[in-house]
């Protein structure tokens, strides 16, 4: 099977537009990294690429937003989010982006507001500790799950379109053996 150079680049650049929506003014957790790692995933399967191109793109924009303690664990969550894409590669539906994305808000939400529990010093490191860090961060849920949402569907169907309008940027079919 030949390498279509035209859907990968197209697949890169919507990567690239998402991390550079992340630097634009936003309300607080509505950004498109979960649905870019998604995407990424979806569109480019087991490949090294699937997991290279969000975490890039999200270290390029944290270079000019600059990094915070509990940094590792965005990353984390990002990466497993690319592993939860992986598994909507050969079945793309609307239910299951959009399962897909609710799936990465929770991920997002548990492994994060972990590491701020763990790396701050704002709540004490009791179970009781977690638990409050936990209910601070229901506020942010919701633009969480809004972002994820809302970029997903800008992201896959956006990719849906330019499939439509453009067939070079189509899957190849696989061939009969």
């Amino acid at each position: 099977m030949t390498t279509n150079h035209s859907r990968i680049l197209a697949i890169l650049f919507a990567i690239l537009v998402a991390a550079v929506l992340r630097l634009v003014p936003h309300p607080p957790n509505f950004t498109p990294i979960a649905a870019m790692a998604l995407f990424s995933g979806a569109y480019f399967g087991g490949r090294a690429l699937a997991l290279a191109a969000p975490l890039a793109a999200l270290l390029l924009s944290d270079l000019l937003i600059g990094f915070y303690p509990e940094a590792i664990f965005v990353y984390v969550s990002v990466a497993a989010t690319v592993l939860i894409g992986c598994l909507l590669a050969n079945r793309r539906t609307m239910l299951r982006v959009g399962a897909a994305a609710l799936a990465s808000s929770v991920l997002f939400f548990i492994v994060t507001n972990f590491g701020v529990w763990l790396m701050m010093n704002y709540y004490p490191k009791t179970p009781g500790g977690l638990a409050a860090c936990y209910v601070a961060a229901i506020p942010f849920f919701q633009n969480t799950v809004a972002g994820d949402l809302f970029y997903a569907v800008l992201l896959f169907g956006g990719f849906k379109v330019a499939e439509l309008l453009m067939p070079r940027l189509r899957a190849a079919e696989p061939q009969a053996a």
